[in-house]
């Protein structure tokens, strides 16, 4: 492996489900009631997209200027969560294995469905520095297709001049996370157990391995 792109809500940084309560509450704003449960389905995919999808599965016609009204709104709320709550923190062992993969060799990247403002609060929050903590970071409006499409893995490539994804590693926490990993065609593929879905609900998906810590990650590698 010469690179590995994580995802980062549920995946790196701690969410017990603010994404999604923060998206229902965006929508609710608007008269459109969905449970966590709907929202979830769409999680990992670019939040403008997920919120076109859930109201066109609703029925109502997904017009560019309320979804844009709507994401914007969950865009200042989930900034506001990352700059002042006290639960903003990253996984069980997170910076430990980004620390061990760039003392081995491989670059550290990070993908997202969020948008670059919420992605670098979180960086700021963190204080994760690129070049220090993790060598690049991509997020879904900075490309044409956001996940499951490859893209943003094709764009991590590209930066460290990677031209075989056999030797990229992808980890998320989402249907879209994996979907996106095989879209690629990942030489390794991994759901992790830490955010919006349960290992159930990732088993339906392809994957190569499913783990509830970040820290099996370095004996799938040794292996």
């Amino acid at each position: 492996m010469k690179l590995i792109v994580f995802d980062m809500a549920g995946t790196t940084v701690f969410d017990e489900n603010k994404v999604g309560i923060t998206l229902q509450t965006a929508l609710q704003k608007y008269g459109y009631d969905f449970s966590v449960e709907e929202i979830n389905v769409v999680m990992g995919y670019e939040k403008p997209v997920a919120i076109s999808l859930l109201l066109k599965d609703s029925g109502v016609t997904a017009e560019k200027d309320l979804v844009n009204k709507i994401h914007q709104d969950f865009v200042e709320m989930m900034i506001e969560y990352y700059t002042k709550s006290n639960e903003v923190k990253s996984t069980p062992n997170a910076h430990h294995v980004m620390q061990y993969l760039r003392e081995n060799g491989i670059y550290v990247a990070f993908d997202t469905g969020f948008s670059r403002p919420i992605a670098d609060t979180i960086f700021k929050r963190l204080d994760w520095k690129q070049g220090q903590d993790f060598d690049f970071s991509i997020t879904s409006d900075e490309v044409e297709n956001g996940r499951p499409y490859p893209d943003m893995i094709f764009k991590a490539m590209e930066h460290f001049n990677i031209t075989d994804s056999k030797e990229v590693g992808k980890i998320g926490d989402t249907m879209s996370d994996l979907q996106q990993g095989e879209n690629a065609k990942c030489g390794l593929t991994i759901g992790v157990t830490t955010g919006a879905y349960s290992r159930n609900e990732l088993k339906g998906y392809h994957h190569d391995f499913i783990i509830d810590d970040l820290l099996e990650l370095k004996n799938i590698l040794k292996n």
